[in-house]
């Protein structure tokens, strides 16, 4: 984000590729949604993401049951 992101206030929600340790603001925005829980994050706040799946979490436990519910859906195929 710029200055002029600032000046100008983009709100709404940005998207995000996210890759690994990091993740790379492809359209400006303040904030992703969970992916579970529909939760807004912001993006100073975005810890938790699945580079796989391409989705924002907004805890642990929630990035955690996600990747375990991915893992047993891989299985069943």
């Amino acid at each position: 984000m710029n200055r002029f992101d600032k000046l100008f206030g983009i709100r709404g929600e940005a998207q995000v590729r996210y890759l690994d340790g990091e993740f790379q603001v492809v359209a400006p925005g303040e904030f992703v949604r969970c992916a579970v829980t529909g939760q807004k994050i912001d993006l100073a706040d975005l810890r938790y993401w699945s580079v796989e799946l391409q989705e924002a979490y907004a805890s642990a436990d929630i990035s955690l049951n996600r990747y375990l519910e991915a893992v047993r859906g891989r299985g069943q195929g």
